[in-house]
């Protein structure tokens, strides 16, 4: 083996293995406030035998709920079965290390020389948000697949990558909900085949990356099929009902941070903003119309802006159409032979995957004081030894982690979108925000025992006002959450006449003052 060959396989040895291994030392997935409901939601799912059409561990019971992430959550269940909190961290890890391989693969598919495929992916894992063990990131993983196979095909002229689509989207549908997103770029597709001849007519040059020796029929009947593929689960077209309350309702968009337009604060944004900018010059460069680079990356980027978690769809785009920028030759009616995955790379592969499974892991209870520092652990032990009443009000970003630490008590809000409904989360964003009333709150009104984070705006108006304090008696605190307990209670006026109620209109006062919430998480 020469030199130059040990440097690039050092060279991706270390693309697989470093942000995986970065997050083995990190352990930031154990912070991530939705994989717990997802983990709870598997448990049930394995210990049921059943797929769940009613909200579960929430307080909202009877309210109609499906769980789109239904294969990723059982997957994520079975592995904690056998591996407890480490399969959180392992899962992490397997989805940065997939990250890298395919924005290596869907340069060098595009052209890219080696060197600059690995720069291409290098910045994708530095770009994309960090992934976490969601379903959502295996829409990343699934995403880049698709493009990948789109790509191989329209180089080569031959449906035959193609083949993998109705499969994919078979998996994926069960897997997360953003399957829709990778519909769409199917559409894109057929739509560039489509348009190959009508464009000809007008003496259009029309080459771009899409083969124009592809059959518009044959693709077309993957592509239905790959839609059909996609009602193959327990849900049905609900899936599609699903899509967009469950990651796009107006709610998250205004009150939940990574879903905000960029603002281009962190070094992570200017260089999405270069990628693109990038790759659309290399469109302009071109000699021929890319319709189908040219729509994806124009939907990608104007979701990425617009949200900054959806960041992977513009970038995933780029790095195909800048390896086709960077490519040694000029790709023309899909006759350039595409580098295949070679022996190095799968010597790559292994070595990495062997360097990923001795990296040291804590054990499960060290992982328990992980999670302590980013969840109410002890104040759910509190609130369990001494069975103390329900109804529970609880914080947003604590929702998920309670249906799984402290099953026994429903919760009166989490992260999932479609249930709460947008009527219920504008509530409690404007109460937790000091806008409103806490009687206008039906999860707070109703409750009995109030878990909330210690510095919150709301734990410190319970704790200052007179008002509240009378109320509301701080039953457990400390660094991280507080516990309150309702009182009941009444106050008899001076003058002997009949008890005086308090209104929490009146106790509101001064809420901005003591607290310093503003609904943003």
């Amino acid at each position: 083996m020469t030199i130059q060959h040990r440097l690039r396989l050092a060279g991706l040895v270390a693309l697989f293995s470093v942000a995986p291994l970065l997050e083995a030392v990190r352990l930031t997935a154990l912070s991530n406030v939705d994989v717990w409901w997802h983990l709870r939601t598997g448990l049930w799912i394995l210990q049921q035998h059943a797929f769940p059409h009613r909200a579960l561990f929430s307080r909202l019971s009877g309210v109609p709920w499906i769980a789109s992430s239904w294969a990723y959550d059982v997957m994520l269940a079975a592995a904690y079965k056998i591996l407890g909190l480490r399969a959180i961290v392992i899962l992490t890890m397997f989805f940065k290390a997939a990250l890298a391989w395919i924005g290596y693969r869907l340069a060098r598919a595009a052209g890219a020389a080696f060197w600059m495929a690995v720069v291409l992916s290098g910045v994708a894992q530095y770009v994309v948000p960090g992934l976490q063990p969601t379903g959502a990131s295996l829409s990343v993983v699934f995403f880049g697949v698709e493009l990948w196979l789109l790509v191989r095909s329209a180089q080569t002229g031959s449906l035959r990558p193609l083949y993998w689509m109705p499969p994919l989207f078979l998996l994926w549908a069960n897997a997360h909900p953003q399957f829709v997103l990778g519909l769409i770029l199917l559409v894109f597709f057929l739509l560039a085949i489509a348009a190959a001849r009508p464009l000809r007519r007008f003496d259009f040059r029309y080459v771009g990356d899409t083969a124009t020796s592809l059959p518009l029929a044959g693709t077309g009947v993957i592509v239905g099929l790959s839609f059909i593929c996609t009602l193959a689960n327990p849900y049905r077209l609900e899936l599609m009902h699903n899509f967009w309350p469950s990651l796009y309702s107006s709610v998250s968009l205004q009150y939940v941070a990574d879903m905000r337009a960029m603002s281009f604060r962190s070094p992570q944004d200017y260089l999405l903003m270069l990628l693109v900018m990038a790759a659309f010059l290399a469109l302009g460069r071109r000699r021929s119309l890319d319709l189908f680079g040219t729509l994806a990356l124009v939907a990608g980027a104007l979701l990425a802006f617009r949200i900054q978690r959806d960041a992977w769809v513009a970038v995933l785009p780029a790095i195909a159409v800048l390896g086709r920028g960077f490519s040694r030759q000029e790709v023309c009616n899909g006759s350039e032979t595409l580098d295949p995955v070679r022996k190095r790379e799968w010597i790559a592969i292994i070595a990495s995957a062997a360097l990923l499974l001795t990296a040291f892991l804590p054990k499960n209870t060290e992982l328990t004081g992980t999670v302590a520092k980013s969840f109410p652990v002890q104040a759910c032990d509190f609130i369990r030894t001494q069975h103390l009443a329900q109804p529970l009000f609880n914080t947003y970003a604590w929702g998920g982690f309670l249906t799984w630490y402290l099953p026994e008590y429903p919760v009166s809000v989490d992260s999932r979108m479609d249930l709460y409904g947008e009527e219920w989360l504008t509530r409690y964003f404007q109460l937790i925000g000091g806008k409103t009333r806490l009687d206008d709150d039906p999860g707070f009104a109703n409750a009995q025992v109030f878990l909330l984070e210690r510095q919150s705006g709301m734990a410190k108006a319970l704790t200052d006002i007179p008002a509240l304090r009378g109320q509301y008696r701080l039953a457990y605190s400390d660094d991280l959450a507080a516990v309150f307990v309702r009182q009941r209670f009444s106050i008899t006026s001076e003058d002997g006449g009949d008890p005086v109620v308090i209104d929490h209109a009146e106790a509101l006062i001064g809420w901005k003052q003591a607290g310093e919430g503003n609904g943003v998480l």
